[in-house]
C-alpha cells in the first residue's frame, strides 16, 4: 500500500476550500468566466472553409462560361480558395479577423475579372455583416455585464 492519496481524496469541493467563518450559511461556487469569442472564433473559420469550397466551384463556372481553368480567372479563383482554407486556421490570432475581411474585400473586387466570384463575394458578404453585427453584440452585452456567463449565482432572467 502507497501512503499517496487517491483520486477522490485529492479533489476539494469549492466550497470547502473557500475562507467562510462559521454561520456564513452555503458559499457560492462561480465558475471561471468563459471566452465567448472562442466559439465565434470557430465559426469564422467554418465560413471560411465553406466559403472555400463554393469558390472552389466556381473553377466549373469558369471553365464553361470563362477562358478555361489556366486563365488568369482560374488561377484567381484557386488561388482564393487555397488563401481562403489557410486563413481559416489562422482565425485564433489576433489578425484572423482581418485576414478574412481582407480576403472578402479581394472576392469582391474580382468582378472585373470573373463576374460570378465577384457575385459570390457579395453574398458571402452578407454573411460577413451577420457575423461582425454578432460580434459587435455580444461585445456589446459583456461590456454591460449581460452575457449569462457574467450573472451572479442563483440570479435568472425571464
Amino acid at each position: 500500500m502507497t501512503d499517496q492519496p487517491t483520486a477522490d481524496e485529492t479533489r476539494t469541493d469549492p466550497a470547502a476550500s473557500s475562507p467562510a467563518t462559521p454561520g456564513d450559511g452555503p458559499v457560492a461556487f462561480t465558475p471561471p468566466a468563459k471566452d465567448p469569442f472562442r466559439s465565434f472564433r470557430g465559426v469564422l473559420a467554418g465560413t471560411l472553409v465553406l466559403e472555400a469550397i463554393v469558390v472552389g466551384l466556381a473553377v466549373l463556372v469558369v471553365d464553361n462560361l470563362g477562358s478555361g481553368v489556366g486563365s488568369v480567372g482560374g488561377w484567381l479563383v484557386g488561388g482564393l480558395a487555397v488563401a481562403m482554407v489557410l486563413a481559416a486556421g489562422v482565425q485564433g490570432r489576433s489578425w484572423g479577423l482581418p485576414v478574412a475581411i481582407a480576403l472578402q474585400a479581394a472576392m469582391i473586387c474580382c468582378a472585373f475579372i470573373t463576374p460570378a466570384l465577384g457575385a459570390l463575394g457579395l453574398v458571402f458578404g452578407l454573411v460577413w455583416v451577420g457575423l461582425l453585427w454578432m460580434r459587435w453584440d455580444v461585445q456589446l452585452r459583456m461590456k454591460e455585464g449581460r452575457l449569462p456567463g457574467q450573472r451572479p449565482v442563483g440570479e435568472h432572467t425571464d
